[in-house]
């Protein structure tokens, strides 16, 4: 899939060959809140087992949004960004717009993701707290790709 927008020639691919894996490690191990010192072989496996959206600008990728699912009754939205010094300019509404119209990702009973700041963003289009989130359990491990002294 390629769609290209009319903001600054912004395209969005799911090609995986034409995603940066090194950015795309680079971002998520050192910049991002969730998955800092992650390592580069799980990034690229992590990338290798999902429906991958890549941003770009030119030829230049500034963008990236992950999908698990089984593409018949779930899906779990993660990894997304878009690098800091292109952020606040629609860039990652267009991302999530392209993630929502993937052919793959219809008629999902179930699309979940996790978010601590960006919940306006995903609220346009469609997220909301869990109906039951008494229903819902996790096992999770933040820290867990921290590099131990």
């Amino acid at each position: 899939m390629n769609v290209t927008l009319g903001m600054d020639g912004f395209r969005i691919t799911t090609e995986v060959s034409e995603l940066d894996t090194g950015l795309v490690h680079r971002f998520l191990s050192l910049q991002s809140s969730w998955a800092k010192g992650i390592s580069f072989d799980l990034v690229e496996r992590s990338m290798a087992n999902s429906l991958c959206f890549g941003g770009f600008v030119g030829k230049d990728q500034i963008a990236f949004a992950r999908v698990i699912s089984d593409y018949s009754t779930f899906a779990n939205l993660v990894d997304v960004f878009v690098l800091p010094e292109h952020r606040g300019k629609g860039y990652s509404k267009a991302l999530m717009a392209a993630v929502f119209a993937h052919p793959d990702l219809q008629g999902l009973r179930r699309f979940t993701l996790a978010t601590g700041n960006a919940h306006g963003l995903y609220e346009q289009f469609g997220f909301s707290a869990p109906l039951y989130p008494q229903s819902l359990m996790e096992r999770y491990f933040p820290g867990m790709y921290a590099v131990k002294p």
